[in-house]
């Protein structure tokens, strides 16, 4: 019996050393973590490079918010290759198309009121983002928002630019034929 007990408590004196040990392992953890919050929380960059996504993430946040809207859409993109997840690639795709939104505001208006090719390409690409975030998370309200803001711009600003007839070749069928 004595052996007995001996052996229940050397089991369960190790199962409290492995407790113990588990527990500052989490606090360790959540420690990290809590920083890690702090800083994104702060719209500071990540520089940790044991968050490689975050790194990313947070360095095309931060090239947006410095107005450096191309770059911003190129260090999505790069993130949208690391084939994040599916709830991850509809903030992406949302925040590409914000970049892209706000990109094709800065252009300027043609002279006959078309929009330069430039905004006209933004104005398409970041329609295109939007949808695709409203694809993958369909409730998203401020993808909903920002997709009719944009219709309504481009609604009012994007007049086809004009196509010259007398130099475009539809076939190769002389031009006058009864």
């Amino acid at each position: 019996m004595v052996s007995h007990i001996k052996n229940s408590n050397v089991i369960f004196g190790l199962m409290l050393v492995t407790g113990l040990v588990g527990s500052a392992y989490e606090a360790y953890q959540s420690s990290k973590i809590s920083k890690l919050n702090h800083l994104i929380a702060s719209e500071q960059l990540v520089k940790d490079d044991a968050y490689p996504y975050l790194q990313k993430f947070t360095a095309a946040y931060d090239q947006g918010n410095k107005k450096d809207y191309k770059h911003a859409v190129q260090t999505y993109g790069q993130l949208l290759e690391t084939s994040p997840p599916l709830e991850d690639q509809a903030k992406i795709q949302y925040n590409i198309g914000n970049n892209l939104f706000v990109f094709g505001l800065i252009r300027r208006i043609n002279e006959d009121g078309t929009l330069q090719d430039e905004a006209r390409y933004a104005y398409t690409q970041a329609k295109m983002a939007y949808e695709q975030s409203l694809r993958i998370e369909p409730q998203n309200r401020a993808a909903k928002f920002n997709l009719g803001l944009l219709h309504s711009v481009m609604a009012n600003k994007m007049k086809p630019a004009p196509k010259d007839q007398s130099t475009m070749e539809l076939s190769n069928l002389p031009i006058g034929l009864p």
